[in-house]
């Protein structure tokens, strides 16, 4: 079997699972934050943190809910790493540097997992998993919670309240989050991932010598990874590690994992707004650009330029044998089209035009289908974008799901645009135009700046993979890809629920003969189309003078 064959194959296996998972588990996550029962163990966490979780909340309340419980889990997360040398199951590691300490109490909190560590030469069992694994359940939690408040921001009327923060966090994490993660995690160690406490202990070496390994609970800590669309790796060599993925089929089953949340809620959007062919809308939109992209990906990398890769079949340099150019190219843009971050190759590595892909699928928000919560509100603002631009053309009022898009409405739209491009533009220049950071820069060219623009770029969106070529363990870098990682998680969240609550205050407005159908393939057309024109335009100079330099050289 050719390699384009098998990469097809996984393909159609990977989209016909997501075909059956889709529409169970899209209406079980609609039950679960349409319902007004708490479960037992749900009680008890409201009563350990005072909250009362059947108070209905208007934008600001939810607001101010979702920043305390992430600033707690910053200041959490940190001193965490900074007492590491004290606590048990350190394995001898000692505290973490402070700036690195910010850095990934930022990444993990912001649902980036950006790494500028080895994790399983810096972290022991207790922030490992007590740490960072915790962080993998809530930070997922907190974006499908803002991404449910939207939802029932359209579905509202005159009221302006979309729930409760707290209901929906721990709702999110106990009866989504949790029942998939065990699931997942037995499959996973079915299948080889290694789930222990196990100390230090030396490795011999086929060529002499001998390196140090270390166990840990890694497969439940891989699943929701991948789960969470949260990204990271228990080691250093992330999803190319065998502890972590083992065989072609935990390779393709981790990216079911990162995929099935994103596309599932797009069919609790559609069940909660009453509208199940909105959803499909949605979908349509967000299977375009995936199923685009990963044709374009695996063409790029199977391109026989040259005798080296006529030899190996493709351009296999930083990819896995036993994954191959089909199960990397799918690995790659998925991970970069979600929030994930994980990788199971090395994106450095690959042609000039294939890491321009995976740094583009980045560019569009990650909405394709996009990081857990955020894919979902994401794509619905720009699905208000779309709306506009044809309200403009046809010089209507525009409407979306009964609701007015109106001046307010659309500044929202647009300031939530434009926070991260600008985040990612601004400190890519700041990078390369003072002295000190580009010592951090090992490869000089047009490579050398698509490593800084694709660190920003990871880290405003939340994504956490990394080009591989770019020293970021510095005091700049660590600095300000955690500022890059806070600004461009939390910054959006407040335009979202500002918008949220500007729709559920309105009344609904009926459908009429000049009403916009958006649940048709013409509306999907226009949405995507917007989406590439509206990237397009905004990093088209960067890209110019990175990747596209790279790949047509």
């Amino acid at each position: 079997m050719g390699p384009t064959t098998a990469g097809v194959l996984q393909a159609l296996a990977l989209i016909g699972a997501l075909a059956v998972a889709h529409v169970p588990l899209g209406n079980h996550m609609a039950r679960v934050y349409s319902s007004d029962r708490h479960w037992r163990v749900e009680k008890w966490i409201y009563k350990g943190i005072g909250a009362d979780p059947d108070t209905q909340m208007r934008w600001t309340a939810y607001l101010r809910g979702v920043l305390a419980f992430s600033v707690a889990g910053v200041l959490f997360l940190y001193l965490l790493q900074r007492l590491q040398g004290v606590l048990p199951g350190s394995l001898g590691f000692d505290a973490v540097a402070p700036a690195q300490a910010f850095n990934t109490a930022a990444s993990f909190v912001a649902n980036t997992n950006w790494q500028s560590y080895s994790g399983e030469q810096t972290m022991g069992h207790v922030v490992q998993t007590a740490g960072l694994a915790v962080q993998n359940f809530v930070s997922a939690a907190v974006g499908m919670a803002v991404a449910v408040a939207l939802v029932r921001g359209f579905a509202r009327t005159r009221g302006g309240e979309l729930g409760n923060f707290w209901s929906d966090l721990v709702r999110g994490v106990t009866r989504v989050l949790v029942p998939l993660a065990v699931v997942g995690a037995l499959v996973l160690v079915a299948c080889g991932v290694v789930q222990n406490f196990s100390g230090i202990h030396e490795v011999g070496q086929f060529m002499g010598g001998s390196q140090q390994w270390n166990g840990g609970a890694v497969a439940s800590q891989e699943v929701i990874k991948e789960l969470g669309t949260n990204g990271g790796g228990y080691f250093n060599a992330n999803s190319a590690h065998p502890f972590e993925n083992p065989t072609a089929f935990t390779n393709l089953f981790e990216v079911f994992l990162i995929l099935l949340i994103p596309v599932a809620l797009t069919r609790t959007f559609g069940v909660m707004a009453g509208s199940v062919r909105q959803g499909y809308a949605i979908l349509a939109a967000m299977a375009t650009i995936w199923v685009g992209f990963v044709a374009l990906m695996m063409w790029t990398e199977l391109a026989h330029h040259g005798p080296a890769l006529q030899a190996a079949g493709g351009a296999m340099e930083g990819k896995e044998l036993r994954f191959g150019i089909g199960g990397s190219s799918l690995f790659a843009v998925s991970t970069t089209l979600t929030s994930t971050g994980a990788v199971d190759s090395f994106h450095s590595s690959y042609t000039g035009l294939g890491g321009g892909i995976a740094l583009l699928g980045m560019m569009l928000g990650e909405i394709a289908p996009g990081g857990v919560g955020s894919g979902l509100y994401g794509m619905l603002i720009m699905a208000v974008v779309a709306v506009f631009i044809a309200g403009l053309m046809v010089g209507r009022t525009p409407e979306y799901l009964g609701k007015k898009i109106g001046p307010r409405e659309i500044k929202l739209a647009a300031v939530y645009i434009l926070i991260t491009p600008a985040l990612v533009l601004v400190f890519t220049a700041l990078s390369l135009a003072l002295p000190t950071p580009p010592h951090s820069m090992l490869n000089p060219g047009a490579h050398g700046f698509s490593e800084v623009l694709y660190a920003f770029t990871s880290a405003a969106n939340n994504n956490g993979s990394a080009f591989a070529g770019l020293n970021a363990n510095t005091d700049w870098f660590n600095t300000t890809t955690g500022l890059a990682m806070l600004l461009g998680r939390f910054l959006p969240m407040v335009f979202v629920l500002a918008l949220a609550g500007s729709l559920a205050g309105q009344r609904p407005v009926p459908v009429t003969a000049g009403t916009l159908r958006t649940e048709k393939p013409m509306f999907t057309g226009l949405l995507v189309g917007a989406i590439l024109i509206i990237v397009g335009l905004t990093y088209f100079p960067a890209l110019a003078l990175g990747p596209l330099a790279e790949g047509l050289a």
